[in-house]
């Protein structure tokens, strides 16, 4: 029986050339207040930071820049930022490798720690209709609250996020062959699920894989 061939792309430092989540706090928020903000957590930043707990410096951002804004603004700064990363700030050798599974016919899904609403904007721009990312809480007047809605799409939980999106289109893991990119150790699990695991640290060396 024929598998169904899956890909799942992480978006930050795999199909972008660096990180896109803190010039989309700073297009946010503004620089000063991101900083006034975050000085007011000083704290629990600092802590955060020496443990590298990346989980818990996003929420902290998150809680400066969004709490009290409405998802109307988010969602129109969000299209400016994604146009902009979809012009300057893809990586052309990864978005090959996107573009060839396109062509193959390949279910092709963004899977990412990246806030959803930009990277929904990029997604559309390369053709792919499903998008698997964090998520910002609303509140029922349409208003962020500053805090993520559910955990961060990283790690483990970006593994059991891509399992539900599986699930939700009809398909199991043990009927797909799944392709995985990924740039950092956000990604490992993700890597270590697939059956073909690329990491993109590095220039991408050709279009299409070799194994295909």
């Amino acid at each position: 029986m024929t598998r169904t061939v899956v890909a799942a792309f992480d978006f930050d430092g795999t199909l972008t050339k660096s990180d896109s989540v803190v010039p989309f706090l700073r297009l946010m928020g503004g620089r000063r207040r991101l900083l006034l903000q975050l000085l007011r957590h000083a704290p629990s930043v600092t802590v955060a930071a020496a443990r590298r707990d990346r989980d818990r410096l996003k929420a902290l951002a998150s809680d400066a820049v969004f709490r009290g804004v409405a998802r109307s603004r988010v969602d129109d700064l969000a299209r400016q930022h994604g146009r902009a990363i979809a012009v300057r700030e893809l990586r052309a050798d990864v978005v090959a490798r996107l573009g060839w599974h396109l062509e193959q016919g390949h279910r092709v899904v963004i899977v990412s720690a990246s806030y959803e609403p930009y990277v929904l904007v990029v997604a559309e721009a390369l053709g792919v209709a499903d998008v698997v990312a964090t998520r910002l809480a609303v509140d029922d007047a349409g208003v962020c609250t500053g805090t993520i809605d559910g955990p961060n799409c990283r790690a483990a939980e970006k593994v059991r996020r891509l399992e539900q999106w599986l699930t939700a289109q009809g398909l199991s893991r043990d009927r797909i062959e799944l392709w995985a990119y990924g740039d950092s150790a956000g990604d490992r699990e993700l890597l270590a699920w697939a059956d073909h695991p690329v990491w993109v640290h590095d220039t991408v060396d050709s279009v299409a894989p070799a194994s295909a």
